[in-house]
């Protein structure tokens, strides 16, 4: 067996030596991830705004977050199919643009 087939036959790993996930999970893979990082700022940027930085801020922001966070992604993953339409209200379509 050559290299180049012993590169293919081994199965690419995620982090921390996780198997990968089916592609058709990416639509909730990405949300999640996003839907971290959002609330994570926007929770930190709001706690910072309402208290300062106080004693005991950091269990305070997380419990912010983790709130924030509870609501915002099953939020996201119901609105994304109506954003998604409603982007394309706005967006051309990939093969919309083929003929002219």
């Amino acid at each position: 067996m050559n290299t180049q087939n012993q590169a293919t036959a081994v199965a690419r790993t995620g982090p921390w030596g996780l198997p990968l996930l089916p592609t058709k999970y990416s639509a909730v893979v990405m949300p999640f991830f996003l839907s971290i990082i959002m609330t994570c700022v926007i929770s930190l940027i709001s706690t910072l705004r309402g208290v300062g930085l106080v004693a005991g801020f950091m269990p305070l922001w997380l419990g912010s977050w983790g709130l924030s966070w509870l609501i915002a992604f099953p939020t996201l993953m119901v609105m994304l199919p109506l954003v998604r339409k409603f982007t394309f209200l706005w967006v051309q379509l990939p093969n919309e643009g083929a003929g002219k």
